[in-house]
């Protein structure tokens, strides 16, 4: 019988006294970890006190980058590559989620998914198939893995923020837009921002409009 990854990584809780109220989820980029992104919860927590910071590393190790993670290989940007990666994943991530949740006794309307990169790909792909509408999913220099009729899969509807920018060499904007245009496609309420000379990275107009996102969810 197979069982499912148990995933680990740095967290950042409030203050003590505080009544954690949200849960934001942090999904590193290939080849990084999560103390990649717990960098960012100094700003993040300006939006959002009374929020818990995960940030999992995420399930494999990367070839070729020491200490670092994938949540699948990439040789290439592949759409049939990106697929199998990401349908392999999305338990991991999924299960991940629920552990979390049930950790802080919050529920989906509590949860903020997040990610870069690769990361992105997979808070969009397990976020809109929760059992459960998450509070919203932000996502930073991102794309969207698209499975055949993959809009039947589609049980959640979360609003959505997505963060790009104009010179990305990685994943270029354009995915972006694939993006957004499919979030539309099913009725989602999607938010972008584009950040003008600035390659696969967050620069600092995105990470305002990331406080500004999260200050609308966290109702």
């Amino acid at each position: 019988m197979s069982t499912i990854t148990n995933l680990s990584g740095p967290r950042v809780e409030p203050p003590a006294g505080t009544k954690i109220e949200k849960l934001v989820i942090l999904s590193h980029g290939y080849g990084s970890n999560g103390y990649d992104l717990i960098g960012l919860v100094p700003h993040l927590q300006r939006a959002m006190p009374n929020a818990v910071f995960i940030s999992p590393n995420a399930p494999e190790a990367c070839p070729g980058a020491p200490l670092g993670y994938q949540w699948f290989g990439l040789t290439s940007l592949s759409r049939e590559e990106r697929l199998e990666g990401t349908l392999r994943a999305a338990p991991v991530l999924d299960n991940f989620i629920n552990q979390e949740l049930d950790r802080y006794g919050l529920e989906d309307k509590d949860l903020v998914l997040s990610g870069f990169s690769q990361g992105t790909m997979m808070s969009l792909h397990v976020g809109l198939r929760r059992k459960n509408t998450p509070a919203g999913i932000l996502g930073f220099s991102g794309a969207m893995t698209l499975p055949d009729d993959w809009q039947q899969d589609v049980t959640a509807k979360p609003p959505v923020m997505l963060i790009h920018g104009d010179m990305d060499d990685v994943l270029p904007i354009q995915m972006m837009y694939d993006a957004k245009e499919a979030l539309k496609s099913v009725g989602i309420n999607v938010e972008t921002h584009i950040s003008r000379g600035i390659t696969h990275s967050i620069g600092p107009d995105g990470l305002q409009k990331a406080l500004e996102f999260l200050q609308k969810v966290d109702r």
